[in-house]
Order: structure tokens, then sequence, then C-alpha cells
């Protein structure tokens, strides 16, 4: 089935186009949870969330709007990123033993493993040095622009500007 099909099927919710669906897409959108959340359970559970908001909201996709991979990753940066702003969350990361401090502390300085599961690691190689960081800090990362602003020591206008410029970059380069 072609995925423009496939889409059409779950709009109309088709539960056999979704499990299609779920078994072409789920390993690739755990993988961005897992990079911003760093707990295997936890990322399972967001990416169930991640489908469900899929299938409940799948009619209001629209091609128009861009690809619907790039739809799907969206929903799941997104849902990630607010799992750790809850406060169930924040209070669960209070208490982690020094194991977990010094895995971050390994991860903050490469985040090529993380791309490289949904297969945009090339086109980020691509990418000049800031760019690479501003991508790391707010899309792998969960960063916000504010956050990233002063990780980077960098003007929270020129992240912004930045963000922009680098994300039409890469969109260019993944238009060849």
């Amino acid at each position: 089935m072609q995925p423009n099909e496939l889409i059409i099927q779950v709009q109309q919710k088709n539960e056999r186009a979704f499990q299609q669906m779920y078994a072409m897409y789920s390993e690739n959108i755990f993988g961005v949870i897992y990079a911003v959340l760093k707990d295997e359970a936890l990322s399972e559970e967001v990416l169930q969330d991640v489908f469900i908001k899929i299938w409940n909201n799948s009619t209001s996709y629209s091609e128009k709007k861009g690809r619907f991979f790039t739809w799907i990753l969206n929903i799941a940066r997104n849902a990630a990123i607010d799992k750790t702003r809850s406060k169930s969350y924040k209070n669960a990361k209070q208490n982690q033993s020094d194991d977990y401090f010094v895995d971050i502390l390994e991860e903050k300085s490469s985040f090529s493993h993380k791309i490289d599961a949904i297969g945009v690691q090339k086109y980020i190689d691509s990418l000049e040095p800031l760019c690479k960081n501003i991508i790391d800090l707010l899309f792998f990362k969960g960063y916000t622009q504010k956050e990233a602003s002063k990780a980077l020591e960098i003007p929270l206008g020129t992240i912004k500007t930045r963000n922009r410029s680098c994300i039409k970059t890469l969109r260019k380069t993944l238009a060849v």
C-alpha cells in the first residue's frame, strides 16, 4: 500500500491501515522521543500517546501543509517536550542517581546517534557547526529558544533568526 493510500485509510479510521502505519513509523518515532526523555519506559508511554493523537487527529493532516512523516515527528517531539515540562517528570528526575547525570553530560556533547535513528544524519552533517548546535538543542534535547540562548550564550533574537535560517537550509538539502 502506498503511503498516501495509507494516510487516507487512517483518516477513514481503518484499523488495519493504522497498524501498518504503526509498524512503519513507531521505531523512528520512539528514537525521537527517547532522545528527549532518555527513559525507555516513559518513551514507550509517550509513543503510545503519540499514536493515539495521530489516530484521533489524523483528519487534521493536510498534504498541502507538509509531509506526513514531518507531521508525525512534530507530534512526537512536542509530546516528549511536554512530558519534560510536566510536574510529574520534574519530580521524578529530582532524585536521579549519579549515573544518570554522567550519561546526560556525555550525551550533551554528541547527538549523532539520535539523529541517525530518524535517518537525517547526513543532512545534519552538511550544516555549519552553529546550526548543528541549535538544531540539537531545540529539536533533539527539547530546549526552548530561551534556554538555547543561555546555553549557547547567544542573544534570543539571534537564536530565533538562526533557527529559521538553519531549518530553511536543512529543507533545501532535504529537497535535493
